[in-house]
């Protein structure tokens, strides 16, 4: 066994017995390599990841291979969800070189942790041009013994490189402010729309759901259907297709084919808490039970496989694509396994589910409805009025067929800044659903990570085995402030603003420059990580500095703070030339746009605000007891008269309103973009 038996991230554990002498990141490893003179590999990967395995069984797992790496090099383990920061800067560094990205991640690194040479996966043998891992290790071992120099000159190169490309852009462009700037935003994301299938693009094709939540709010303030209808689609398609478990709810990372057909099989805890938020802003405006149901199933996925104790309290990271050495074996059928299983099932249902005997992929079937209408959905209730009750019969006896097989691994981290993520969706699925137990869950996530992740005064960013790990990234912080700002107005607990605001000072002080409009990814002690990154992009979450845009917005209306308004302004003019150009990779970045320039507060006193539809502009607080809480949004209205409404727009506040007729008329005038 070599070191990483102590560690606790189910990654690393999965390689604690290789025979390879694994490090995880430590400073022990690179004291060694330069006592040694001796290159390291840092290799990269995460618990769900196909490739990571199948290197793994490729070449970790081999004596000869594992005895050179030994002899060679010092090895260190990295889990890229456990140490984003590290995963940030070796990436960056590999796409510098390559143009390419992707897990597994194998960087050779100097002592000093600068990298110069790198790749993904590599099989054990010459495929395709492609080296073999061997190939690999024997070239960097000869350059490092024979050319020194020019290791040193590239690193030294690429390092400089990195902080360069780095360095925070300052724009000073006009924000755009009406409706022609964001008619560009929306036309350019829509240019790449698909309009067969939904979403963007081509295979492979992810949920991208942050773009699809700024057209919903594009929607909403300017009526643009074309904006509605692509969302509409683009949910329907994936609440159809293979990539959504028909069974058991939940999504899937990503689909391999346009159609969504087929997914990569890993479901991670992020992707279906951005689901969850995204199916309640579209219920929110179109309260379809489709929608509805969906976010009760994906819960309901998430407290069953993926929560701590059953409870729905922390949730872990993610499943495993594969089970058995196989990816999906644990999701997809044989003909022949369905009818065993429902030997009466009949040709509605069969054609419902795409149940065929020649299957829908490599011979399985994936079950999916994408051919499904809605029409076909009418006729199915009009001529057999049986047809749900025969479906959720079948369901059922799937679902207890298919949990007697072999479970794909459960990466059981619990990171902070992913269940800040999954307490908002809850927050915002309980609130549209008007669903007591929703709202129940997410105060009970946020007051757990209030209560687990804070240790002798430092936050980190893990919790596994009882245990923390890893300094909380900007990341943590970010999503964590998000979810403060959404307890405080959905669950009206404002002591969560105050905390969200002490924690925005510290972020201020710790992850910023005096100077700088951005944020670093990591605190400013973190003397390992060589680069800073300034994390700007939306991948597969949305960007970190996009969040904390909107947190600073946010501040700046509970507290009235026009230097967190300032910052939010300043951060926005720094990317909207970027962010109108190539919208669907800024796309939370376009929706904190809009919210800026639509925002809205509205401070309810002494009354009830009874309300179903989608508001995204305004921020509803509530009046308490008549006293001072530490809140200008809401001490400011203590003078006036119960039973009213004090709403305001842009620093403009109109006289109070008592009936809620003339407020609703308000907020309906004020909601659109000029």
């Amino acid at each position: 066994m070599n070191r990483l038996q102590y560690e606790t991230s189910p990654y690393l554990l999965q390689h604690a017995g290789n025979p390879v002498d694994w490090y995880p990141w430590c400073d022990e490893a690179f004291e060694r390599a330069r006592k040694e003179d001796k290159p390291v590999l840092v290799s990269i990967g995460y618990a769900a990841c196909h490739w990571c395995h199948v290197m793994e069984h490729e070449s970790f797992e081999d004596a000869e291979v594992a005895a050179y790496m030994n002899e060679h090099f010092i090895n260190i383990k990295v889990d890229r969800e456990e140490r984003p920061d590290v995963d940030h800067m070796y990436m960056d560094a590999l796409q510098a070189m390559t143009s390419q990205g992707g897990w597994p991640l194998n960087m050779f690194v100097t002592p000093e942790r600068k990298p110069f040479y790198g790749g993904t996966y590599y099989p054990p043998k010459r495929v395709y041009q492609r080296p073999s891992w061997m190939e690999v290790l024997e070239a960097v071992r000869l350059t490092w013994e024979q050319n020194r120099d020019a290791v040193t000159a590239q690193s030294e190169q690429l390092i400089q490189h990195l902080q360069h490309i780095n360095l925070q852009e300052t724009g000073y462009g006009h924000l755009p402010f009406g409706r022609d700037d964001f008619e560009l935003i929306a036309n350019n994301m829509l240019v790449q729309a698909d309009e067969q299938w939904g979403g963007f693009g081509m295979a492979p094709k992810f949920p991208q759901t942050m773009s699809l939540q700024f057209l919903l709010h594009y929607y909403y303030a300017t009526n643009n259907d074309k904006a509605l209808a692509h969302v509409a689609l683009s949910i329907n398609k994936m609440l159809s297709g293979g990539i959504y478990d028909q069974l058991g709810g939940g999504l899937a990372r990503y689909s391999t084919d346009a159609e969504w057909l087929v997914p990569h099989f890993e479901k991670m805890l992020y992707d279906n808490a951005l689901l969850l938020t995204l199916l309640a802003d579209a219920y929110a405006i179109a309260p379809k039970e489709r929608y509805a149901s969906a976010m009760r199933q994906t819960i309901e996925f998430c407290i069953r496989e993926l929560s701590i104790n059953k409870s729905g309290v922390g949730f872990y990271a993610s499943l495993d694509a594969d089970s058995e050495g196989e990816e999906g074996k644990f999701y997809v059928w044989t003909y022949e396994e369905v009818m065993h299983l429902l030997p009466d099932m009949d040709e509605q249902l069969k054609q419902y589910w795409d149940i065929r005997p020649e299957g829908n992929w490599e011979g399985k079937i994936i079950l999916n409805t994408s051919h499904i209408d809605e029409e076909w959905l009418q006729a199915a209730e009009q001529s057999d009025k049986q047809f749900y009750q025969k479906l959720n019969h079948a369901r059922d006896v799937l679902m207890a067929a298919r949990a007697r097989r072999p479970r794909p691994q459960t990466d059981n981290k619990v990171l902070l800044s992913w269940n800040a993520l999954m307490t908002v969706a809850l927050l915002q699925c309980g609130r549209v659903l008007n669903e007591e137990s929703y709202l129940r869950l997410g105060a009970a996530n946020l007051r757990f990570l209030l209560d687990t992740y804070r240790m002798q005064g430092e936050w980190y960013r893990n919790f596994s085995h009882g245990k923390l790990s890893v300094p909380a990234t900007l990341e943590d912080y970010a999503y964590l402030i998000k979810a403060l700002f959404a307890g405080a107005e959905v669950l009206r607990k404002y002591e969560y603003a105050l905390i969200a605001k002490d924690m925005m000072a510290f972020v201020h002080q710790h992850f910023s420059d005096a100077d700088a409009r951005f944020y670093y990814f990591t605190h400013a002690a973190q003397s390992e990580i060589l680069v800073r990154k300034v994390e700007t992009y939306d991948g597969a979450l949305p960007s970190v500095n996009a969040v904390m845009a909107h947190n600073n917005l946010l501040l700046s209306l509970w507290f009235e703070d026009q230097h967190a308004l300032a910052r939010c302004q300043g951060m926005l003019q720094s990317i909207n030339s970027v962010a109108h150009r190539y919208p669907s990779s800024f796309g939370h970045w376009c929706y904190v746009l809009l919210n800026m320039v639509t925002q809205k507060t509205l401070v309810v006193k002494g009354a009830e605000l009874e309300f179903s539809g989608y508001w995204p502009q305004i921020l509803i607080a509530y009046a308490v007891e008549n006293k001072e809480i530490g809140i200008p949004l809401i001490d400011n209205v203590l003078q006036v008269a119960e039973n009213h409404y004090q709403y305001c727009s842009q620093n403009t506040c109109y006289p109070p309103i008592k009936e809620k007729e003339k407020l609703f008329l308000k907020i309906k005038l004020d909601k659109m973009l000029e």
